[in-house]
């Protein structure tokens, strides 16, 4: 990838802006929260991501009438590579940041574009993703969760009752507002009759409860709709075309915040290759090896994730997947074969090796990933 010498100016606005802000009451932010570590110092996190947000700093990719900047793709890239690079803290609005704002810019009306992305560009609303169910994960098509479209007297427009359950949703404790995959066509299967609903949480029909994990944190929970309501015209879409835009923001999902992830796995690798220089344990040939194919696998992420930047081919997006799934679970195996009982770093290392392994499942197993790759890039038959 070349740089022009905007981008650079660009590059030098960014970590200019980083290093003078990430200071006084946020100098002690640096590091915190993530995946496996959402539970870390969340009020203050806000807190910065609202001041990213006053300085023009959320929102990037967005066009400039709906608050972005209008950034390329490139510039986004840059900004993440350098966010990552100066450790700043993880931020609290991604899902209607990166994955709801774009949706609605592809296919929301004017209405809930005017409702819904102000507060998310200002960091005002928080949201969650409910797609994953008990019997529909990796599967997303066999969601049962289900929603009518009702009228009460003298009711304008209606609204639609929602009941079913969803599973492994994402800072749903901490979320405003739910975008919500149902079925809403009675006798509908698979991707037919879905509807991608935008539903409020602060309502006496949700029930959310976290689900600790092996970790010991609780950033994933189990949500209940029990006749819950949100206005008939908060749907995305025509009613039963959910299907599509849910599979438009699975596209998003994967774009140029991947490279961003890459700085934190490479610091990942940097930190325990040094842990094993100083243990010894890089004299062992076999752990030099695998401290090798995992650099080499590193490389091979980033290059691939540049190659398919701003391609929403669903296959290509299923192979990068796999490699940074599969690559950080090898590294937390690694870790513990490194590092073993008694550093003074254990926890974090052993945090890396168990959540990482949530990794090859979440956002869609591997399993699922390698049915999209046989089928769509490589013309097999369905399994």
């Amino acid at each position: 990838m070349r740089f022009t010498p905007q981008d650079e100016q660009f590059r030098a606005e960014v970590r200019e802006w980083l290093k003078a802000n990430l200071t006084g009451e946020f100098a002690g932010l640096r590091g915190a929260g993530g995946p496996g570590r959402e539970h870390e110092r969340h009020d203050e996190r806000l807190a910065w991501n609202r001041h990213l947000a006053a300085a023009g700093w959320t929102c990037l990719g967005w066009p400039a009438e709906h608050g972005g900047r209008g950034a390329s793709l490139i510039q986004q890239v840059i900004f993440y590579e350098e966010y990552a690079r100066a450790d700043a803290p993880a931020r609290v609005s991604i899902v209607g940041e990166e994955l709801l704002g774009p949706t609605l810019l592809a296919f929301g009306t004017p209405d809930q574009q005017q409702r819904f992305l102000p507060p998310i560009r200002a960091v005002q609303e928080l949201w969650c993703q409910g797609y994953s169910e008990p019997g529909a994960g990796s599967d997303l098509a066999s969601v049962a969760t289900r929603a009518a479209l009702t009228q009460r007297p003298g009711e304008v427009g209606g609204q639609w009752v929602i009941n079913g359950q969803k599973i492994w949703t994402s800072l749903a404790h901490l979320a405003d507002w739910c975008f919500v995959l149902a079925r809403t066509e009675a006798g509908s299967r698979r991707g037919g009759g879905l509807s991608y609903l935008l539903v409020p949480m602060d309502q006496p029909g949700i029930t959310v409860r976290p689900i600790r994990q092996m970790t010991g944190t609780a950033e994933f929970n189990e949500v209940f709709f029990d006749d819950a309501r949100t206005a008939a015209a908060n749907v995305v879409g025509a009613p039963g075309d959910g299907w599509r835009i849910a599979k438009a923001t699975l596209a998003i999902e994967r774009g140029a915040a991947m490279l961003g992830q890459q700085v934190g796995f490479r610091r990942d690798f940097e930190d325990l290759a040094e842990a094993a220089r100083r243990s010894g344990a890089s004299r062992d040939p076999l752990i030099r090896d695998r401290l090798a194919r995992a650099w080499i696998g590193l490389r091979l992420i980033r290059e691939y994730a540049l190659d398919t930047l701003g391609n929403h081919d669903p296959a290509r997006a299923s192979v990068l997947k796999v490699l940074w799934s599969r690559w950080h679970r090898d590294l937390g195996e690694l870790a513990m074969d490194i590092v073993g009982p008694g550093s003074p770093d254990l926890d974090r290392w052993q945090r890396l090796f168990l959540f990482s392994r949530a990794e090859t499942i979440y956002g869609g197993s591997d399993e699922i990933q390698h049915e999209i790759i046989a089928t769509r890039a490589l013309g097999l038959p369905r399994s």
